[in-house]
């Protein structure tokens, strides 16, 4: 069936509007929350609010993750200059992504979904695994070994492309490695001239390091492991129904509604559910891959 029919025309383009207004206020909302969560550590300096803080500024590293995502899609801001200018500096090198390359890749991962040519397969081919396995994957991502993976992996490409890439590839894949790099140097230089050059340590790098990498593990999971490898985006993608601890944690910004977003991708992260409302209104739920619950995924997707 056509995307255009799950439902009205005049329903989509609705939901399809996007607004500077509600991007600005998403983005503010995310760094607000880092910053609250930092200054109640400060204020109240123990165990249990340090613990807090890490994993809450976790959850709004993966929603940066989110969020740019939409940038990317171009649905963030209604504005095609502020979605590339938050969607690089506020959202994408702050945690180390470059929204630019992350698009082109992407873009592959909808035309592709769950094929062979898919460049996200391998994030959902392997499910179901052993709990013994996933117990490892959880401790290399809090133990902060997936993170120095994944940037030893990027330092290794770069090196590669610029021993056998032409001259304009390298200078561009140069400068793609360096804008994360820089941001944090400035995030660093913000927290040093503040008087808590720490924090940029322990409540930046350590949740970016660590909690950051299970959540997004998780949240990949729910997305695509174990779901049909065909054309189909009402069973190649997984919608999730998230609590509000769910929501804090691994589906912030409403990434949760993952086959809303698969069916029409031009819709932005705040109208998902919405749209989740508008096709199970017209009848598509018993068709739709849905979930209660994140637990109740890994339910299925980790066997003993």
């Amino acid at each position: 069936m056509a995307k255009s029919h799950y439902i009205n025309k005049k329903e989509i383009k609705h939901l399809a509007r996007t607004s500077d207004l509600v991007g600005l206020a998403l983005v503010l909302h995310c760094w607000g929350m880092v910053i609250a969560m930092m200054a109640i550590f400060i204020i109240w300096p123990n165990p249990l609010t340090f613990i807090a803080a890490a994993l809450i500024i976790g959850g709004r590293q993966l929603g940066m993750a989110i969020l740019m995502h939409d940038a990317a899609h171009g649905v963030l801001f209604k504005t095609k200059s502020l979605n590339r200018f938050f969607g690089r500096f506020f959202l994408g090198y702050p945690i180390g992504a470059d929204m630019d390359a992350y698009r082109e890749y992407h873009l592959k991962h909808h035309l592709y979904a769950q094929r062979e040519n898919d460049p996200d397969l391998g994030l959902s081919a392997p499910f179901p695994i052993k709990r013994a396995s996933f117990v490892r994957k959880i401790l290399r991502d809090l133990s902060g070994m997936t993170a120095l993976k994944l940037r030893f992996g990027q330092l290794l490409m770069t090196y590669r492309q610029k021993a056998t890439a032409e001259p304009a590839d390298r200078v561009f894949e140069i400068k793609t490695l360096a804008w994360p790099y820089l941001t944090n140097l400035i995030l660093f230089a913000g927290f040093y001239l503040a008087g808590y050059w720490w924090l940029y340590f322990a409540l930046w790098l350590l949740p970016l390091f660590t909690v950051f990498q299970l959540f997004l593990r998780i949240r990949n999971i729910a997305e695509h492991a174990l779901t049909t490898n065909d054309d189909n985006p009402l069973t190649h993608a997984r919608t999730t129904l998230a609590n509000p601890l769910e929501r804090l944690f691994v589906a912030p910004y409403w990434v949760n509604y993952h086959i809303e977003h698969h069916v029409y991708m031009y819709v932005p992260c705040w109208r998902l559910k919405q749209l989740h409302m508008a096709m199970l209104n017209n009848g598509y739920e018993k068709d739709m891959e849905i979930k209660p619950s994140y637990r109740a995924v890994l339910n299925v997707a980790i066997i003993n």
